[in-house]
């Protein structure tokens, strides 16, 4: 297992995740429930800040490698899930909209692996920035900006994210309905040619 500072920065990623969750389970004489918000808040955004710089170092000093390719989405959605089912725990989030948002994770996911012809679309990318506003505002759950309801500006983010989840992913499944076509096509054939001299032995032994 290569070891290199941006693997190192996703392997903090998932290090932060318990970290954050565990952070609601502090007696409130510990730490007052404002605190718990800020602290957990402030330790996702710093996890996410790491998902940009992680890729970015890696280019920039030419350390990618085939296993941090693996371990970045896996840090990535395993931070992603973990949020949504501790803001679903905190009545801060609706389940079925992280039922939406990690389903299509794990099914994109799959997809990726059989196929790596699809490319990320610009709209994966927005989902993206709508999903992290959803989670870093659920989960400071505090006024931030005079006039604007924290929770209500991120359950909207967090209903754009959902809405933009499913019309990402069917425009991935579209995307790759062609290559399984291929695929199909390609096995079909495989299969035709395999059993060709079968069949020739057979006539023969006749």
């Amino acid at each position: 297992m290569p070891i290199n500072t941006p693997i190192l920065l996703t392997w903090l990623r998932i290090v932060a995740i318990p970290i954050f969750v565990a952070v609601y389970y502090l007696p409130d004489t510990w730490l007052s429930p404002a605190g718990k918000n800020w602290t957990a808040m402030g330790i996702f955004s710093a996890a996410a800040i790491t998902d940009w710089l992680d890729g970015y170092l890696a280019r920039k000093w030419g350390e990618t490698s085939a296993f941090g390719a693996f371990l970045d989405p896996v840090a990535d959605k395993l931070m992603v899930a973990a949020a949504l089912i501790l803001l679903v725990q905190l009545g801060r989030a609706e389940a079925y909209l992280a039922i939406i948002i990690i389903g299509r994770e794990i099914a994109i996911s799959a997809l990726l692996g059989k196929t790596k012809n699809v490319a990320v679309a610009f709209i994966g990318k927005v989902k993206t920035g709508a999903q992290m506003t959803a989670i870093i505002t659920l989960l400071l759950w505090e006024p931030l900006i005079p006039g604007v309801s924290t929770p209500v500006l991120g359950t909207v983010a967090l209903w754009v994210a959902a809405i933009l989840t499913l019309w990402s992913m069917f425009h991935y499944l579209r995307l790759a309905a062609p290559h399984f076509n291929a695929d199909a096509v390609t096995a079909m054939r495989t299969t035709t040619v395999r059993g060709q001299p079968e069949r020739r032995a057979e006539s023969g032994s006749e």
